[in-house]
């Protein structure tokens, strides 16, 4: 027997609200979910699998246009042309992730540069004070 969700307990598993699950039923990012008797959803675990997929390419910036066609590819079967278009899509969109992940190291490099310096800029404004502290209060010092 395969166990089923209600759409509140694969909103609660999923990190999704129950707004976005219908809104991507309604979309088509997902298939239609199976209802019951009642009408009320049913998610299987396929649905959820395919659910964190669709999260993970929209946290790496696929368009939701592009998440849309892939989808359609997906509902088409494993044919050649469907498995070959998803691949390019794919291929294509790793590339780009590529890409924003060395432009943010190089900024990351830049940033951990910045807070060196400001590392060193702080423990020159402290030896500063000190110095600045001990001379005012001891006038004497300031005569050797």
């Amino acid at each position: 027997m395969t166990t089923s969700l209600t759409i509140a307990q694969a909103a609660q598993a999923t990190g999704l609200s129950v707004h976005t699950l219908r809104y991507y039923e309604r979309i088509g990012l997902l298939d239609p979910v199976e209802r019951r008797d009642n009408h009320h959803r049913r998610y299987t675990q396929e649905d959820l699998d395919w659910i964190a997929f669709l999260k993970k390419l929209k946290a790496t910036g696929l368009p939701v246009r592009a998440m849309l066609r892939y989808a359609e590819l997906r509902r088409a079967g494993n044919t050649m042309e469907s498995v070959s278009q998803r691949k390019a899509l794919l291929q294509a969109h790793t590339l780009c992730v590529q890409h924003t992940l060395a432009e943010l190291q190089e900024n990351l490099a830049v940033l951990q540069h910045k807070l060196v310096l400001y590392e060193a800029l702080e423990q020159q404004a402290s030896a500063a004070g000190r110095d600045t502290a001990a001379s005012t209060s001891h006038p004497e010092r300031m005569a050797s």
